[in-house]
């Protein structure tokens, strides 16, 4: 199997004579992407891999031991998630340059990475292209955001979001439940249950159940994992 990420060339110039170097945390629950990561830093002549978590838990005391220039933290993880983890490490520490990384380009996933204090969201599939010039504008002090997740972030701004109990029944319906089984498992009623369902076709736009469920995760609304 290659890797998913094949290391760029060291661009001409990249650094200047003196500079300091950038040091690199990683996280990410896949040994592969992690490997992929520390061969694209490793062709970099001014940045350093100095850690690598497999979880969010690690990610928080590996952060706050090697204090790195940048953090790279994956979104979906074991123990802890990455947005957990961010806003951990955020309260621990403020100054921290967090860029999360993720397989979706969701604009709830987004918006929730940002307001936990992340300066750069990158989708996995950029990072062969992206993710020197993301470390490098991240460590500048700047935000880094994809184009194509700023646009979903701006196609939703005026939208309803759904509220806590309407995330509860559609992740269910995307389990398999039927109306009934979920209306047993919130106690409450089938109507209830089909009055939410129609308020979450209502602020998503969806034609049916499968179509709410489809774009919900597509948006980073819900997630199978959690």
């Amino acid at each position: 199997m290659t890797d998913p990420i094949a290391a760029p060339a060291a661009p001409l110039g990249a650094t200047v004579p003196g500079s300091r170097t950038l040091r690199i945390l990683a996280v990410d629950d896949h040994p592969l992407l992690r490997d992929g990561i520390a061969s694209v830093i490793e062709g970099q002549p001014d940045m350093q891999l100095v850690a690598e978590a497999a979880n969010g838990r690690e990610a928080v005391d590996l952060c706050l031991q090697h204090r790195p220039d940048v953090t790279l933290m994956d979104i979906q993880m074991p123990v802890m998630n990455g947005i957990d983890a961010t806003i951990a490490i955020r309260e621990a520490w403020p100054d921290a340059r967090i860029v999360v990384l993720t397989t979706y380009k969701g604009d709830v996933q987004a918006r929730r990475a940002l307001q936990a204090g992340a300066a750069g969201y990158l989708l996995k599939s950029m990072l062969r292209k992206e993710l020197v010039d993301t470390i490098r504008h991240v460590a500048a002090g700047r935000r880094s955001i994809p184009v194509e997740v700023a646009l979903e972030l701006a196609g939703h701004v005026d939208e309803n979001a759904l509220s806590p109990r309407e995330i509860e029944v559609l992740r269910l319906v995307a389990q398999g439940s039927s109306n009934k089984r979920i209306g047993n498992t919130l106690h409450i009623t089938e109507d209830t249950v089909k009055a939410h369902m129609k308020a979450v076709l209502a602020k998503l736009g969806a034609s049916d159940r499968t179509h709410a469920v489809t774009l919900a995760l597509r948006r980073g609304i819900i997630d199978l994992h959690g």
